[in-house]
């Protein structure tokens, strides 16, 4: 007989609360390379997820966050067509994500 252990609903499984919210960021490919345009549909402390219609995403990318002066390097860790889910590398800030939700 199989015995098989009930998944976690996804939000049991985050590490850091999500804040919803709706608006426009950029993402930057690599120094040198022009922002294109993403848009952000929740954020968390730990990380975002977004919307790119119009560009492959690479792996490793930065976001950059307008009217905040805010850059956050950024690591895919799920892809689903143009929706994408990253966690931030750079540094954990407690807050990040109400601030951000704050202003949109």
């Amino acid at each position: 007989m199989f015995h098989f252990k009930a998944k976690a609903k996804a939000e049991d499984r985050r590490r850091n609360e999500r804040q919803t919210t709706r608006g426009l960021a950029k993402i930057q490919t690599g120094a040198g390379s022009l922002p294109r345009d993403c848009w952000i549909s929740d954020i968390s402390d730990g990380g975002v997820r977004l919307h790119s219609e119009r560009m492959d995403v690479p792996d490793e990318f930065t976001l950059v966050l307008p009217g905040m002066s805010t850059r956050r390097e950024c690591r895919v860790v799920w892809r689903l067509g143009h929706e994408i889910g990253a966690e931030f590398t750079d540094r954990f800030v407690p807050g990040f994500a109400q601030q951000v939700a704050a202003r949109r």
